[in-house]
């Protein structure tokens, strides 16, 4: 099992901090020197929920420019709202300030006011994501990119890519469809807990790999898990510490809370709710993911959830640790995660096991 850091902060007007990048550049020094695998960033717009992050070719830079290893990742790159030529010549020139570290995850786009930057039409956006992503692909390699159009020449992306392939990985929510194209595509897949659990997980992963074997015998594919985290000495203290962050996090995207929930219809509306039954949501909510759906408590806490997740095969953890914690307390708490990174480094898990 690998481990990786992933961010996705709620930069929230009046609440965000005035180094909104500092835990972003700090744990990715850590994250280099430890012997983590990727740092990844997203594409957001228009929302706190997740607005420090509008361009991750542009993080991307910035980590390139202070580490030496690890690997620089988009989570993700949403494709309708580019054009494919900007999508791989952004991200050439991350791949050449890294030495050839880059790779994106794709996905189809969450909502339709993020499509005011595209063409596009909301509707066709998940058609539209794969056949970006062979058209970036194609060009990374060096084929010419014809876009149609009566005006236009056949034109390469410059400056050329370091790596001759560009790692690539398809972000689903937690539909098996998604899951099948990534198979379909020889792609990876970046996903979550927040739209489906542990159980729900492993029948899609099983999928995946049936169909990636069946298509590609010499690639069993690549799964990517983001999980909100924080470790700390004692489940109190992380409980403690996390509460009332991870609350407001969660609040600042209530439509998602509301989907993640296993026992609402598909037509709540947590914006109609009165103060004492959001706050009941809320709380159903934080104790899903500080019990089940999270890197949570101490590094003994945490390691059942990590031994499930490698059994069903994930290959990977992305730790999503800039939620609204103190960003000194998410910062020491990066020792105890790459402790835990430690134990299974080897292929170790419980004490038992070590």
């Amino acid at each position: 099992m690998e481990f990786s850091l992933f961010y996705f902060s709620n930069n929230d007007e009046g609440q965000g901090s005035r180094e909104p990048y500092r835990i972003l550049l700090e744990g990715a020094a850590f994250a280099d020197a430890h012997g983590f695998a990727a740092i990844w960033t997203p594409e957001r717009h228009f929302h706190a929920f997740g607005g420090t992050y509008p361009n991750p070719a542009v993080t991307g830079a910035a980590i390139a420019g202070l580490t030496k290893r690890i690997k620089i990742r988009a989570g993700s790159v949403v494709a309708p709202l580019h054009h494919p030529i900007r999508i791989a010549e952004e991200w050439s020139v991350v791949d050449n300030m890294s030495g050839g570290r880059v790779g994106i995850s794709f996905a189809s786009g969450w909502h339709p006011i993020d499509f005011t930057l595209s063409n596009i039409p909301y509707g066709d956006r998940k058609q539209a994501m794969l056949d970006i992503v062979e058209s970036v692909r194609g060009m990374w390699r060096g084929d010419p990119y014809e876009s149609g159009s009566p005006n236009s020449a056949p034109v390469r992306v410059f400056p050329r890519p370091v790596q001759p392939e560009l790692p690539v990985w398809l972000t689903s929510g937690g539909t098996a469809e998604t899951f099948r194209a990534a198979a379909t595509a020889k792609a990876g897949v970046l996903t979550h807990l927040l739209h489906q659990d542990v159980d729900q997980l492993a029948t899609n992963i099983a999928e995946y790999r049936a169909k990636m074997r069946a298509t590609y015998p010499d690639w069993s594919g690549h799964v990517v898990v983001m999980l909100h985290s924080f470790l700390a000495e004692t489940r109190e203290s992380a409980r403690a510490a996390v509460h009332q962050p991870l609350r407001d996090y969660l609040r600042s995207s209530l439509e998602l809370v509301a989907r993640s929930m296993r026992d609402v219809g598909p037509d709540f509306d947590v914006r109609s709710l009165e103060e004492e039954d959001l706050d009941f949501v809320l709380e159903r909510a934080f104790s899903m993911y500080f019990n089940e759906r999270g890197i949570f408590g101490t590094v003994d806490d945490a390691v059942p959830l990590v031994e499930r997740l490698r059994e069903i095969g994930v290959d990977e953890i992305a730790c999503l640790i800039d939620f609204g914690v103190d960003v000194e307390l998410a910062l020491e708490g990066l020792h105890r995660i790459d402790a835990l990174r430690r134990r299974f480094a080897a292929g170790g898990g419980s004490r038992e096991h070590q």
